[in-house]
């Protein structure tokens, strides 16, 4: 079994290579077509997109929601096969296929910066946007991949462009906020449900949603001002639009500063809705023992 699973991860990437050369448009037909398969096949997890909609979005009707349904398996495929470019095409090649817009002075200079980067399709083509035109060292925070060869074919994609260093979570806190006040930005993706430990339960979509208040946290620790990253994915590429600062953020409630990130981030769903990363059971944790809502 561990024999077939190498070969398969091999063959997965030596796929990702070759599709790399291939023009955009094709790449996207293809992920299209791998996006209705998934739709089809697999129901599990089309039940779990069909439930955040409904979750969410009430107001929409049923014939609605299923076509954001639909559209996110296929932003999703889209934007899973588009790593072959982003991570193994010429770099002039994905200098014209991703554009940094927005209030990119912000990051510029040594400012202690925590990036806030919500989980849409385009995170990874997020990075490479800023790599490729804002020379300064960054750090995130990184959850190994049980499969080896994944991970270290994921790591060096990641860390293509510019100069990235990647916490794991068993580093701590200590590492990270000393590199945040050196001036390393901070990339952070706190807007999954990482269950109940060191969660606090805040509104998303009117809903008591487990959310970790780290952007808050390392705000404050790394006396840094906070902004978001926000990448669409589009028919040339990708386009990351780096927003204003936040103003009065941090402040000394880390509670409402986590219910306001939720805040803002369902504005900034509501420009792009089927691009954000639905896939994932982010009503999972419930609270007071509360039953599952999937």
């Amino acid at each position: 079994m561990k024999i077939f699973s190498t070969f398969m991860s091999r063959a997965g990437i030596v796929f990702m290579q070759v599709l790399a050369i291939l023009p955009l448009s094709w790449i996207r037909a293809l992920g299209a077509a791998l996006g209705w398969l998934l739709y089809g096949l697999v129901g599990s997890r089309r039940r779990v997109v069909q439930t955040n909609f409904s979750l969410c979005f009430p107001e929409r009707s049923e014939a609605e929601r299923r076509k954001l349904t639909q559209q996110t398996f296929i932003y999703f495929a889209q934007a899973w096969l588009d790593r072959s470019w982003l991570w193994h095409a010429p770099q002039a090649w994905v200098q014209r296929r991703v554009q940094l817009t927005g209030a990119v002075q912000e990051l510029a200079g040594t400012e202690p910066t925590v990036v806030f980067c919500p989980h849409f399709v385009g995170l990874d083509a997020a990075w490479a946007c800023v790599a490729l035109q804002v020379n300064r060292p960054s750090t995130t925070i990184y959850t190994d991949q049980s499969n080896k060869l994944v991970d270290a074919w994921i790591l060096r994609g990641r860390q293509r462009f510019g100069h990235l260093r990647l916490f794991g979570r068993v580093d701590g806190v200590k590492p990270i906020v000393a590199a945040l006040r050196e001036g390393q930005p901070l990339y952070l993706l706190p807007d999954m449900d990482f269950g109940p430990e060191d969660s606090v339960f805040v509104p998303f979509y009117g809903i008591p949603t487990a959310t970790v208040p780290s952007l808050s946290r390392f705000a404050r620790l790394g006396r840094a001002k906070v902004l978001a990253l926000l990448p669409r994915l589009t028919a040339s590429g990708y386009e990351a639009e780096v927003l204003p600062a936040w103003p009065d953020f941090p402040s000394d409630d880390p509670v409402a500063d986590t219910a306001l990130m939720n805040a803002r981030l369902q504005d900034y769903i509501a420009t792009m809705p089927a691009q954000y990363y639905w896939v994932h059971k982010r009503f999972k944790t419930r609270p007071g023992g509360q039953p599952s809502l999937y």
